[in-house]
This record gives C-alpha cells, structure tokens and sequence, in this order.
C-alpha cells in the first residue's frame, strides 16, 4: 500500500497491527536502532542486551507490519527500516485528520449559527 493509494481503502488491521507492534518497548527501541541504519540481528542483540531468539521474534513482528525488512549475506541477517509501514500510518492519520477536520468544521458552522 502506498501513501498515494485512495485512504478509504486502507484497511483497518493494517494500521492497528503497527500499533501493536509499536506498543511494545523493546520493538520502538530496535526501531530506533534501526533508524540510525541498517544493522546485523546480533548488533541488536548486543545492543538491547537480549538474547538473538527474542531480537529474531521481534523482528518477526515488525516485518510483518511492514515496518522493518531483513535481508540475508551469507551467515550474516541485516535489518533496516521498511517505509512501508510508515505509509500506512501516513494514510491513518490523514484518514483520521480529515474526519476531525470536517467535525470541527460542522461544529463551527453550529456555533456560528447561534
């Protein structure tokens, strides 16, 4: 999904799942890592001082939100930030501005009215 598809079609899950994710303290503090640059499953293990299998499940989630992608050299799994993600959560909130915009809107022309 790209942040120049129609925001009606957005889905809402899509959007909720980042939210999830995010809602999670150790998966913002690889995202911040991963903000400075690609870096290496075991850098952020090292980093975040826990194990590889919990960076590996991690990581899993933030994939699948579409928030990190990971590629594979040799033994050697390098992650970085997927923009993806950030276009769903551009549309969410675009979405979700316009709707309060036009709320407010009406509760002007109201108040206006009296």
């Amino acid at each position: 999904m790209t942040s120049t598809s129609n925001a009606a079609s957005l889905a809402p899950s899509d959007a909720d799942r980042i939210f999830i994710a995010m809602g999670d303290a150790t998966r913002r503090a690889i995202y911040r890592l991963l903000a400075q640059g690609p870096q290496s499953v075991s850098a952020l293990a090292k980093a975040l001082e826990i194990t590889l299998t919990a960076v590996a499940q991690h990581l899993d989630v933030l994939q699948k939100c579409r928030l990190v992608r990971t590629s594979k050299q040799g033994r050697v799994r390098t992650c970085a930030i997927d923009p993806q993600g950030l276009a769903v959560l551009d549309e969410w909130v675009a979405l979700n501005r316009q709707l309060w915009d036009q709320r407010l809107d009406r509760l002007g022309e109201m108040l206006d009215e009296e």
